[in-house]
């Protein structure tokens, strides 16, 4: 195949998959169109048949790419010259801006977390055997060298890592029911950037031997790291 034909295959099939993506996070496997996905793509659906044999597979491949992308960034995190502390400090935030900024991972995997339960699936299976588990297992290892560096406090790996990763987690899950008993909208841009940052510094004053130099390092990865633009969308107004 020539170059530049092999190119605009690259291209077609990546737009496929990017329409794909929006199209089952807004709708689900079950409710998601292939025409739909088609037209967004600018393409013809023999087209879309021809890189994907049906919608299962190509939910396969969107759910694939998504992971994929997420636990790259991750691991191009936990790869950087810094210290074990500090790289769990900018693992996290990255975490948390996911969750705000990447709707469709997040509606993807949510609904694939729940055909896992049901026995209608096993791409999460393989999903988290060649893209998470190379992520949590890395992670681990840096915060167990952190642990024996003593930069970090010693306590067990696993829940250090539940307990940072979780309060982000806990956080949007529970802003439905903070907002009806507090009356505040925790999803509100301002709340989102302050919780964004006291995550970081409670890190910074829990996790590490010295406290100061925590709060340094979180200070710093803070500065270095500013929320994404994406991660405030402008809230209608009536």
């Amino acid at each position: 195949m020539p170059r530049s034909q092999h190119t605009r295959s690259d291209q077609s099939r990546d737009r496929i998959l990017h329409a794909a993506i929006r199209e089952f996070s807004e709708h689900g496997l079950a409710g998601a169109r292939t025409g739909a996905i088609a037209a967004a793509a600018r393409v013809n659906k023999a087209l879309l048949y021809y890189y994907f044999r049906d919608k299962e597979a190509l939910y396969a491949a969107a759910l694939g790419e998504v992971a994929g992308k997420v636990a790259g960034e991750a691991l191009a995190v936990l790869g950087l010259d810094l210290s074990p502390g500090e790289r769990v400090l900018r693992l996290v935030l990255q975490h948390f801006d996911r969750i705000f900024s990447q709707h469709g991972f997040q509606a993807l995997m949510q609904q694939e977390m729940v055909r896992f339960r049901t026995g209608q699936s096993n791409a999460m299976r393989i999903i988290a055997k060649k893209a998470f588990e190379p992520m949590w297992d890395r992670t681990l290892q840096i915060v167990s060298d952190g642990i024996r560096s003593g930069e970090l406090c010693s306590v067990d790996p696993m829940q250090m890592m539940y307990a940072a990763l979780g309060a982000n987690v806990f956080f949007f899950l529970s802003s439905p029911m903070v907002r009806l008993v507090t009356a505040v909208d925790p999803l509100d841009p301002a709340a989102v950037a302050a919780r964004r940052t006291a995550a970081i510094e409670y890190l910074g004053q829990t996790i590490f031997t010295d406290r100061k130099r925590g709060a340094r390092l979180a200070k710093s990865v803070l500065a270095a790291i500013p929320i994404p633009e994406n991660a405030l969308p402008e809230r209608k107004t009536a």
